[in-house]
């Protein structure tokens, strides 16, 4: 029996939305904030150079590894229910994390959070696509859940600098409790509720999707920190391969699927699952490179490097706005998300040519091309991620969002990072720091902004592919009732 919604919820009530936009920002704010605090951290609470990342990677592993199991937790057991537990533990490991006394605890605590999160996002994303059955109205919602998808690193940097500048390193983990709270106050009333489903959770497929998730993204972090050819960036790769080849296997064998295969059938799905893995990918190398190029090359403080950033919201608003009430209604999701991911590489091949003295007036061109295309892309690739999928398959398909941008995030960092080193070993590590490191520190970021030029490429290739054959319609293997329509 599908997942039944109670009586549907008027497309002009803002709470509910205000309730899902809330917590995705925790959610996408979360991974970036703390990389500001990381040097109090490291200070405060004694850990060793080597551990530190682990400050970053304790939540992504436990985020990226969990989030397609949580996704089904919520087509099955409710996604507001789901959504509420992971609410509470993310809300309660943020205060720990604040308390935190000791790295190890503050590791532990970053986890947590990465488990919330991970039953969080795509049962907010589904309750997001529920909420708008019509297509006008659902293609308005994406538009203000890109703004806080595209924008939440650059926010994230933004906070971490004001919050780390003016109070304490411990407040980019304490500024999560009071909202969390807040949403959970607000959840129960505003959000839509779900009967479960009769069924069960696959428990072989349920183990392997997390433990290949995990091996998979563990991999990245590994080759970013130690290079592709390290033991363990190869020994997980491979696990992961294993795994996951494991997981299809047992996935087309039972009845109760944690990700039903079929929803790979749809090209357009898949290509925008591709596209958003590399366009997030790709920006990685935009907010990785140029938050060190203020602080190392150009000296700025954190809280200087932060408001730097500003530009970059603003200009995702704008271009969501737009393509959420002009272009998408008028041309199509299709030419939209082309046009989107053109400018993000314009942007982009424009950073490659950053030198040590360009000024931040020339800088703030290039990140609003990039930002106004990623503001342009976001909308028309999340809906097309969820259209034409059963609704009792929603949580599903909008756990599969989730991971294209996770995994894009760790696949960005490992293969921008391991470019940067190829400019060779000296750069610049500190805002003191000689002429010549400087030289080498920008040889290494207009390599990683070249490459993530590239990586956007692709994507552009996929969907230019995509636009010169139209998809032929053919029946879909999914129940008829309650399917999301697809947008203009």
């Amino acid at each position: 029996m599908s997942s039944t919604t109670t009586p549907a919820t008027p497309t002009r009530t803002w709470l509910p939305l205000a309730v899902v936009l809330t917590t995705q920002m925790m959610i996408v704010l979360d991974s970036a904030i703390v990389n500001i605090a990381l040097p109090d951290m490291q200070q405060a609470l004694h850990i060793a150079p080597a551990d530190l990342s682990w400050v970053v990677n304790a939540y992504t592993l436990a985020f990226g590894g969990l989030l397609l199991l949580g996704a089904r937790a919520g087509d099955l057991f409710g996604r507001r229910t789901v959504f509420a537990v992971g609410m509470t533990l993310f809300t309660a490991a943020s205060l720990l994390g604040g308390f935190a006394d000791a790295g190890s605890h503050l590791f532990l605590a970053r986890a947590a959070q990465g488990v919330g999160a991970a039953l969080v996002a795509p049962s907010a994303l589904a309750i997001l696509m529920g909420l708008y059955p019509q297509p006008r109205d659902r293609t308005r919602a994406i538009g203000y859940y890109t703004i806080v998808s595209a924008s939440g690193a650059a926010i994230g940097l933004i906070a971490g600098g004001l919050l780390t500048s003016y109070a304490s390193w411990r407040w980019v983990m304490f500024v999560n409790v009071p909202i969390g709270l807040v949403v959970l106050a607000l959840s129960r009333a505003a959000l839509p509720g779900s009967r479960s489903q009769r069924g069960r959770i696959d428990v072989a497929g349920s183990l392997l999707s997390t433990a290949g998730m995990t091996a998979l993204v563990y991999g990245f972090i590994s080759a970013a920190a130690h290079g592709w050819g390290s033991g363990s960036a190869v020994g997980s790769f491979v696990a992961s391969a294993v795994l996951l080849a494991a997981f299809v296997a047992v996935e087309r064998r039972v009845a109760q699927p944690v990700v039903p295969l079929h929803l790979f059938a749809d090209r357009e799905r898949v290509v925008a699952y591709t596209s958003r893995l590399l366009l997030v990918a790709g920006s990685m190398g935009a907010f990785f490179f140029l938050s060190q190029y203020f602080q190392l090359v150009l000296g700025w403080s954190p809280v200087r490097t932060g408001l730097a950033f500003v530009p970059f919201p603003v200009s995702v608003f704008i271009s969501s706005q737009l393509a959420t009430r002009v272009l998408v209604p008028r041309v199509g999701g299709r030419a939209v998300m082309l046009v989107g991911m053109t400018m993000s590489l314009v942007g982009l091949v424009l950073l490659t040519w950053v030198g040590v003295g360009t000024t931040y007036a020339q800088l703030v061109v290039s990140m609003v091309v990039f930002a106004l295309g990623n503001g342009t892309a976001f909308v028309p690739l999340t809906e097309a991620g969820m259209v034409r999928v059963a609704q009792h398959e929603a949580g599903v398909a909008s756990g599969l969002v989730n991971v294209t941008q996770q995994l894009g995030g760790a696949v960005g960092l490992a293969v921008l990072v391991t470019v940067f080193a190829t400019a060779g070993p000296g750069a610049a590590s500190g805002p003191g720091a000689s002429a010549a490191a400087k030289e080498l520190f920008v040889l290494g970021a207009d390599r990683g902004f070249g490459v993530a030029a590239g990586l956007i490429a692709v994507a552009v290739a996929l969907l230019v592919s995509l636009s010169a054959r139209r998809r032929t319609p053919r029946p879909v293997a999914v129940p008829t009732e309650a399917v999301l329509e697809p947008a203009a």
